[in-house]
C-alpha cells in the first residue's frame, strides 16, 4: 500500500480518535462543572435560606421589641391618666368635704338665728304683756291724782306722762345694756370659735432654721483634696462663699456654718460639684461658685413658682414670685420664712371662708405679708411698710398693700382682710417651738457686722465667719493700698469696739489681692 495512503488513514483515524476523546473528555468536563454548578447553587439556596431566617427573626425580635416599647408607653400613659383621675377625684373628694363644712356651718347659724328669733318673739310678748300691765297701771294712776289730788285732767295728763317718761327710760336702758352684754358675749365666742376651727384645720411643719450644714462625704479621703495644699483651697471657698469650713474628726462630713442659710447653699452645691469632678484648686472653684450663684436664682424663681401655683395664686408680678422664693433661703426668729408665709396664707384664707369674705385675697396677702424681709436693696423701712410698698409697686390690690403694711400695727387697718393677716401672722409665730428669739439676735448681730464693714469706701465683700469671732473685709486692690489696709483694719475693729455689744473677741482680717487677666487670642 502507498505510504502515502497509510499516513492519510492513519492521520485521520488518529484525528477520528482525537475527536471522540476530545468530547468524552468536554462530556466529563462539563458535567463536573454542572455538578458544581448544582452544588454551588445548592450552597447559596441554602445561605440564602439561613439569611432570610436570620432576617426573620431580626425582624420578629423587632416587632417584639417595638411591641415591648409601645406597651410600656401605653402603661405609662394610661398610670399618668389614673394618676390624673386620681387626683381629680382627690380634688372633688376635697370640695365635696369643704362643701358639707359649709353646709354644717350655715345649717348651725339658721338654727342659731332661729334661736334668736324665737328669742325676740318672747321677748315681744313680754314687752306687750308689760304695755298691757302699765296701761292698767296708768289707768288706776290717773283715777288716783284726780280723787286725791283734785288735778285738772292736763297737769295730771302732763305728771303721767312724766312718770311713765322716766320709768320707760329705766327700762329702756337696762334692757339695752342687758342686749348688748349678750351681744358681745356672742361676738366673743364665736370669734373664738372660728380661731380654733381655723388652727386645728390647718396643720404645718415646724423646722427650726440653724446656722450650720453638715456636707456628706463618700470617704475621708476627699478632705484631703478639699482642704488642699496648707489650706488653700479651703481658704479659697471662704474667701468665695463667705462660708465658715469646719473639717475635724466627724467621719466623712465636712460642716458647713454661716448665719446666712443661702450662702450655706451655694457652698453645698460648689463642694457637691467640685467633688463630682475631682479638680479642686482655687480658679475652678472661683468658677464653679459663680455658676452654682446663677443656678442658685434660677432655683429661686422655681421654688417661688412652684409656692404660687401650690396655693392656687394666679397673677403675681414675676419679682413679687421670685421674691417669694427668696422666702426660702431666710429665716425669722429661727422660723423659716417661706414655710412661715405659706402657713399664714392657708390660716388667712381658712379664717376669711369661715367670714364670708374673699379666701383668695386673704391668701394672697398672707403669702406676700413679709416680702419686705427679703428687699434686693436694703432700706431704712420697717419690713411691713417696705413690703407694701414693693406691694403697690408691683400692681397688687390696695387691700392686699393695707393688710401688708398694718400687720404689725404701723398704719391705719382700712380693709376687712388686714385684721386678719395681722391674727393669723401672730398665730403661725406663736406656735410652740416655731421661733427662738436668742437666734435672732445672734444673726442680727451678724449682719451688722457686715453692714458696719460695706460701710467703708474700697470693700468689696465682707464676710462674718467662726459664729462672728472674725470679719474678713475683702477690698478692691485699685482703691485700697496695702498700708491703708492695714489702716482699714484698725478702723473697723475701733468701730466695732465702740459702736457694737459682742461676747469675747473679734478677729478683723483685711485682704487686698491683685490679679492682672489678659487672653491670648
Amino acid at each position: 500500500m502507498d505510504p502515502n495512503i497509510l499516513s492519510v488513514i492513519i492521520g485521520a483515524a488518529a484525528l477520528i480518535a482525537g475527536i471522540i476523546a476530545g468530547k468524552l473528555i468536554f462530556a466529563k468536563n462539563t458535567r463536573k462543572k454542572t455538578e458544581e454548578a448544582e452544588l454551588q447553587s445548592q450552597s447559596i439556596i441554602k445561605e440564602a435560606e439561613l439569611r432570610a431566617e436570620t432576617i426573620r427573626k431580626e425582624k420578629e425580635l423587632e416587632a417584639k421589641e417595638k411591641f415591648v416599647q409601645m406597651k410600656a408607653a401605653h402603661d405609662k400613659e394610661v398610670f399618668e391618666k389614673n394618676k390624673r383621675i386620681n387626683d381629680a377625684e382627690n380634688r372633688i373628694r376635697q370640695k365635696e368635704q369643704s362643701i358639707n363644712q359649709k353646709e354644717s356651718n350655715l345649717d348651725r347659724q339658721i338654727k342659731e338665728n332661729d334661736a334668736i328669733k324665737e328669742n325676740l318673739n318672747r321677748q315681744i310678748e313680754l314687752v306687750n304683756i308689760k304695755r298691757t300691765e302699765l296701761e292698767k297701771h296708768q289707768e288706776e294712776h290717773i283715777r288716783r291724782l284726780e280723787k286725791i289730788a283734785n288735778l285738772s285732767a292736763e297737769d295730771a295728763k302732763a305728771q303721767l306722762v312724766e312718770s311713765l317718761k322716766n320709768e320707760a327710760q329705766t327700762k329702756a336702758l337696762a334692757m339695752q345694756q342687758e342686749i348688748i352684754e349678750d351681744a358681745r358675749q356672742k361676738a366673743g365666742k364665736e370669734a373664738r370659735k372660728i380661731i380654733i376651727q381655723t388652727i386645728q384645720r390647718t396643720a404645718a411643719e415646724q423646722a427650726i432654721e440653724n446656722s450650720i450644714t453638715v456636707f456628706n462625704l463618700e470617704s475621708d479621703e476627699v478632705k484631703g483634696q478639699i482642704i488642699g495644699r496648707e489650706g488653700r483651697n479651703i481658704r479659697a471657698i471662704e474667701a468665695a462663699t463667705g462660708v465658715d469650713l469646719i473639717v475635724d474628726d466627724t467621719p466623712e462630713a465636712i460642716i458647713l456654718s454661716s448665719f446666712d442659710p443661702l450662702r450655706r447653699e451655694i457652698a453645698r452645691l460648689s463642694l457637691q460639684r467640685l467633688v463630682a469632678d475631682g479638680r479642686i484648686h482655687p480658679a475652678r472653684i472661683e468658677e464653679v461658685v459663680e455658676k452654682t450663684r446663677k443656678q442658685i436664682e434660677e432655683q429661686v424663681m422655681e421654688i417661688g413658682e412652684r409656692t404660687v401655683i401650690e396655693l392656687g395664686i394666679h397673677g403675681l408680678h414675676k419679682e413679687l414670685v421670685r421674691m417669694v422664693g427668696r422666702m426660702r433661703f431666710r429665716s425669722s426668729y429661727g422660723q423659716n420664712l417661706l414655710m412661715h408665709s405659706r402657713e399664714t396664707a392657708n390660716l388667712c384664707a381658712t379664717m376669711a371662708a369661715e367670714l364670708g369674705l374673699n379666701p383668695k385675697m386673704a391668701k394672697r396677702a398672707g403669702l406676700l405679708h413679709d416680702i419686705g424681709k427679703v428687699p434686693d436693696e436694703e432700706s431704712e423701712l420697717s419690713h411691713a411698710l417696705l413690703g407694701a410698698k414693693l406691694a403697690e409697686k408691683y400692681g397688687e390690690n390696695p387691700a392686699v398693700v393695707n393688710a401688708i403694711a398694718a400687720h404689725h400695727d404701723e398704719v391705719e387697718m382700712q380693709y376687712v382682710i388686714s385684721p386678719i393677716i395681722q391674727a393669723c401672722d401672730a398665730i403661725s409665730g406663736a406656735r410652740p417651738g416655731a421661733r427662738r428669739e436668742i437666734m435672732q439676735q445672734y444673726l442680727q448681730r451678724i449682719k451688722d457686722l457686715e453692714t458696719l464693714a460695706m460701710s467703708y469706701n474700697g470693700v468689696e465683700k465682707a464676710y462674718a465667719i467662726q459664729a462672728g469671732r472674725e470679719l474678713r473685709v475683702i477690698v478692691e486692690a485699685d482703691k485700697v493700698t496695702d498700708q491703708d489696709s492695714d489702716k482699714l483694719s484698725f478702723e473697723i475693729a475701733q468701730k466695732i469696739q465702740t459702736e457694737m455689744t459682742f461676747p469675747g473677741q473679734i478677729k478683723v482680717t483685711v485682704i487686698r489681692e491683685k490679679r492682672a487677666v489678659n487672653v491670648a487670642r
